[in-house]
Formats: structure tokens, sequence, C-alpha cells
């Protein structure tokens, strides 16, 4: 059996390997592919251009969990890759108020409730945030929660843009429509 620096000896670098994995496990599963190791002219992985890919949707928050990938087939810790990105400025955590859509209306509502708004059923999202926008502050609005949502700064957005090679590499989820109930007709 093979260490590790033995495995990934002609590797830029060697990739993240969790201390909870077992060494007949890194031995038997597929190697990170070693192109997944080499750093861009920015000084970043392709693990860090997946992780801003998946932020870009809009619906990456502090609490989402790293997929296994991250690990497995890019050779990073996914939370280390997430300071990384946001420390190189090619993401930021969002406040409080731009946090609100990943938080139920329910629960919003209660913060109303407890702030004694009347009429919260007849209440639509637009205005359950908006009366919160009226009412709290953002420290007190963010002592009710902590989960917050990640974007994308302009510098993390060029660099998505910059390495569709890299996104186009990684595994994505197709989706069909039936067309006359018989052939699948793929979207993209």
């Amino acid at each position: 059996m093979k260490t590790i620096q033995e495995l990934y000896k002609d590797y830029p670098e060697i990739p993240y390997i969790s201390s909870k994995r077992d060494l007949l496990e890194v031995n038997t599963t597929p190697k990170v592919p070693k192109r997944n190791m080499i750093r861009t002219k920015e000084g970043v992985l392709p693990g860090h251009i997946i992780l801003l890919w998946r932020i870009h949707f809009g619906t990456f928050t502090t609490e989402t969990p790293f997929s296994k990938y991250f690990e497995y087939s890019y050779g990073v810790n996914g939370a280390d890759a997430l300071s990384f990105v946001i420390e190189e400025g090619d993401a930021v955590v969002e406040s409080a108020f731009d946090s609100l859509d990943h938080i139920p209306a329910t629960r919003l509502k209660q913060i109303l409730k407890e702030k004694g708004v009347k009429g919260l059923s007849k209440m639509k999202r637009s205005d359950v945030d908006a009366t919160l926008k009226e009412l709290l502050s953002e420290e007190e609005l963010g002592a009710y929660f902590s989960v917050r949502g990640l974007c994308l700064t302009p510098k993390g957005e060029e660099l998505i843009a910059s390495y569709p090679e890299i996104i186009a590499k990684h595994p994505q989820k197709k989706f069909c429509t039936f067309v006359n109930d018989v052939r699948p007709k793929m979207l993209f």
C-alpha cells in the first residue's frame, strides 16, 4: 500500500485528504486528477473555481454542506476553500438583510410577531421583507438567525468566466422535457 506522498509524488501539490479517510480507501479510490491540482495564473485551484461556480447560483449559504467531490475530485477541503475565496476577495458573506431569501417566510413572520406587527397572515413575502427593514437594524435582524448567503464579487465573476473549461469538465445535471410525451429533448 502506497503512502499519500507516494501516490501523488508527481503532482505540483498534494491534494487534501481528510484524516477520517483510511489509507486503504485512498489507495483504492480513483486519484484526484493531476489537472485539478494545478493552480491557475491567479493562484487558485480548479476546486476553488467550482466552489465559486456553485456560489454564483445564489443558493449557497454558510450552512450549505460541502459535497464530497471537493475532496475526492478536486483535492480541496471545502471549508478551507470557502475561507480562501473569501480572503482572496472572490466571494463575500452577505448581510442578514441580503440573506433574507434563505430564511423561510414563517420564521420571518415569527420575528415580526415578536415585534407586535399585526396582519401577518395577509402579508406577501415582499411585505414581510420590507417591514423587517423598517423595524430592525442589521444587528437586530442578525441576532435572529445565523445563516448567511454568499455571493461573488466582480473579481469572482471574472474568475469563473475565465475558466469555462474547468466548469465544463465538472459533471453537471442535465434536465430534459418530454416532447409529445414520447422522447426526451435535452434543454442543454
